[in-house]
């Protein structure tokens, strides 16, 4: 491993933290260490409040140079799938997701932050005046072309918007890419409308299945700082000012929105043999009593009080 003092350095890593960075407690420890990426890191746990991050954290310097053309093409080490490939395809999901969402709220002012290709901003702009937020330079003139909605580029933290603008937040496989995501939560709140919804999206490290895999999880990846469970997320929430908080197993969107996306995606004969794991994960989800999870796909919806 190597020392401290060569991480700093080098600038990959920041200082590394000696509380909790989501509920400031002194009771934390190494959980894991991963070494299977080029840039290795370690994960720690709060023995209070369950949080798992990165500590040290790799520094803002080092997470930039993640997300250049290559991360989102697939030729970097650690990558994204290429969205833009599977358009046609992924739109099952974001439509269905609006969809969910307008359960919620019907119309009004829509961010989504870690915009991406701009996939989600797309499906909801027939409905919402779109707004996306991407740190990619890359990514987001793509997404603004895509979408013909407004891009912030940077983070959430240095945003231009102002308080109770949006109707609808979303944080889709974003929240664990964030250093600091409690005030990123506390922002959203304060951009949000009373009544607003904040839908995330990340996975449920008290679920079975991440306890079960352990440090192998593929969750555990260079970019993600931040592990929440379904019960200390709840809690933030709550904590923060969220009236209402509301957890689906794996997704809120159902089943035949995954298969469709997969099934228009299958090349070969036995890629739709794939299906019959989507399926059977997709069920094994649905058993969720509590805070025990059979896996550990979850997305939270948080509604602001009006």
């Amino acid at each position: 491993m190597m020392s401290r003092q060569r991480q700093m350095k080098n600038k990959i890593y920041d200082n590394p933290h000696k509380n909790c960075p989501l509920c400031k407690k002194r009771q934390i420890g190494k959980l894991y260490h991963i070494d299977r990426f080029t840039n290795e890191f370690t994960i720690y746990r709060c023995h209070d409040c369950g949080f798992i991050f990165m500590n040290p954290p790799f520094s803002d310097k080092m997470l930039n140079s993640f997300y250049t053309e290559n991360y989102y093409t697939g030729k970097n080490e650690y990558s994204y799938t290429d969205e833009r490939k599977i358009r046609s395809a992924a739109k099952y999901v974001f439509d269905k997701r609006i969809k969910n969402i307008r359960k919620y709220v019907q119309t009004g002012n829509f961010l989504d932050i870690g915009a991406s290709f701009g996939g989600l901003m797309h499906s909801a702009s027939a409905f919402f005046d779109v707004y996306g937020i991407e740190i990619s330079k890359y990514s987001a003139k793509i997404a603004k072309d895509y979408s013909g909605g407004f891009l912030h580029i940077g983070t959430i933290e240095n945003n231009p918007f102002s308080k109770n603008f949006f109707s609808v937040i979303t944080m889709i496989e974003l929240i664990e890419h964030l250093k600091n995501p409690k005030k990123a939560i506390e922002i959203c709140y304060k951009l949000l409308k009373p009544g607003g919804l904040l839908v995330i999206q990340t996975a449920n490290m008290e679920g079975l299945q991440a306890k079960k895999l352990k440090s192998n999880y593929n969750y555990f990846l260079p970019g993600h700082l931040s592990y929440f469970s379904k019960r200390n997320l709840t809690m933030l929430l709550k904590e923060v000012g969220f009236d209402y908080v509301k957890v689906y197993h794996p997704v809120e969107f159902g089943l035949l929105p995954k298969i469709k996306k997969y099934w228009a995606n299958c090349e070969k004969f036995t890629d739709y043999f794939y299906i019959l794991k989507i399926i059977w994960y997709h069920l094994k989800s649905k058993i969720a009593i509590g805070n025990f999870c059979l896996t550990s796909s979850m997305v939270v919806y948080a509604v602001k009080a009006k």
